[in-house]
């Protein structure tokens, strides 16, 4: 057995429970013979594939074996994929596919055109159906590259995935020792579907993870686990925290547990998700800046919305639409990124969150935790887009914009004793989140240090949360 076939299997034993993994087409070999290709030896088309427990939860794997044609797709190959897909799909349990491929073998030619269709056909049939999770060990080119871009939880080994369209030095004007367009790095800051970046051991243990506290379909009604963590418990210093809200998530979350998506894209829009009392939610919350472990800012955002961080939002809202997880949101946003190329895509990228957030069905609370301008506050699951409850931190502020800003537009030209004047009566009357709760816009306004339990007391009310017009047996009197 080749080093490839161990690795091919290793990834399988590494992933899944011991002794768990049930090998399916095993005795599987490729049936054509064109091009010599009956002088090859080809043990299970170049994929292995079965069924296995992460954690007790059911769930089905395959995994490509470079050593057979060099992991290539041809017909029976992406078949075992298909069967995969169709089993998992009946049974109602997430599909993992690792991926070490050179892309569509060459000898079946119009059979492995027909297998990636059958593949990407499946994928798109699973979609909010069950989870799907990649994992990029090897290459992964060309058409090849759709297969992760349409699962939902993508990760890529940081020394020998190679993710790409065009290869480095198909690109006008590159080559590899320029840019390299394919690293898991370019790849994982560029291309929004990478969702973490490390060895085959750190990716094996994420995707465990993951599998633990996403539902395994969408008839599961969301997942609630056990929870020993204190429900009132107190997150002391959490203002402290505002600007980077992946702390705030992590300190209000039971245990600390925090699990975060596109971890290297769009770093201004934190996605991920937290456990309350037991029950996953999906967190989605503007981020301001990095503070590292002695709390130092290593880096720094504009809080504005921009168009990757919008459309990072809506994927993973949609996501937990379809999966009945909740969604909590945290909002500090001032406005929207000022660029020449935000402008060609942030108006698109913002009504996709909008839509987003006012069309999911599941419960939704919003937590205004610093400031809240303008329209773009709007967008980040205000109640007047459908949040069911909202509530702020004490000292937050909710306006059309910064006081002072708006002075000096309301009164142009006028001396800077005016302006001062009207700045301070503005904060007063029109950015205060005082008067955002006297209109109904906040529910409460909370201390921060108060946060966890209060999200775990929305969320518990909003258990039962159903959807369109209650159904009702005869009419009031």
């Amino acid at each position: 057995m080749s080093n490839s076939t161990n690795s091919a299997r290793q990834r399988i034993t590494g992933l899944l429970d011991e002794k768990s993994f049930m090998e399916i087409g095993a005795l599987v070999t490729a049936r054509s013979t064109d091009f010599d290709l009956h002088q090859s030896k080809t043990p299970s088309d170049g994929v292995i594939t079965g069924y296995g427990l992460i954690d007790g939860n059911l769930v089905y794997v395959y995994s490509q074996d470079a050593s057979v044609l060099n992991g290539t797709i041809g017909e029976m190959h992406s078949k075992k994929i298909a069967a995969v897909y169709d089993m998992a799909i009946k049974m109602g349990a997430p599909v993992i596919g690792l991926i070490d491929c050179a892309g569509m073998r060459l000898q079946e030619s119009v059979d492995a055109l027909s297998g990636f269709g059958e593949i990407y056909a499946r994928q798109a049939a699973a979609s909010g159906v069950i989870p799907q999770i990649t994992a990029v060990f090897g290459s992964c080119g060309g058409g090849m590259a759709v297969i992760p871009a349409l699962s939902d939880f993508t990760f890529v080994e940081k020394e020998h995935g190679k993710m790409f369209v065009n290869s480095p030095n198909a690109i006008k004007g590159n080559h590899v020792g320029k840019c390299d367009t394919a690293s898991a790095e370019f790849q994982g800051s560029n291309n929004g579907c990478i969702d973490g970046i490390g060895t085959t051991e750190e990716i094996l243990t994420a995707i465990r993870e993951l599998v633990c506290v996403i539902p395994s379909n969408n008839g599961e009604c969301g997942r609630t686990d056990d929870c020993a963590d204190d429900l009132n418990r107190v997150c002391e210093n959490l203002a402290g925290c505002m600007e980077d809200t992946r702390l705030v998530l992590t300190h209000i979350s039971d245990g600390n547990l925090f699990i975060e998506t596109k971890k290297n894209y769009a770093r201004n829009m934190v996605t991920g998700f937290i456990k309350l009392n037991g029950m996953t939610v999906g967190a989605v919350a503007n981020a301001s800046a990095v503070l590292n472990k002695k709390g130092k800012k290593a880096e720094e955002f504009e809080a504005a919305l921009t168009a990757r961080g919008c459309n990072k939002a809506a994927e993973f809202i949609n996501f937990c639409d379809a999966f009945d997880i909740p969604v909590l949101s945290l909002t500090h946003v001032e406005g929207f990124s000022a660029t020449e190329c935000s402008e060609k895509n942030l108006a698109k990228a913002m009504a996709h969150m909008t839509a987003a957030f006012a069309g999911a069905t599941v419960p939704k609370v919003n937590i205004i935790i610093g400031n809240a301008y303008g329209s773009a506050y709007v967008m980040m699951n205000s109640k007047s887009i459908g949040a069911d409850l909202v509530y702020a931190w004490e000292g937050s502020k909710i306006s059309m914009m910064d006081a002072a800003q708006a002075a000096k537009i309301m009164y142009d030209g006028q001396p800077a004793d005016v302006i001062a004047a009207q700045t301070k009566a503005y904060a007063e009357l029109q950015s205060s989140v005082q008067t955002a709760a006297r209109r109904g816009q906040v529910d409460l306004i909370i201390a921060p240090e108060d946060t966890r339990k209060y999200a775990v007391a929305a969320f518990e009310m909003l258990y039962t949360k159903g959807t369109g017009v209650p159904v009702r047996k005869h009419t009031a009197k």
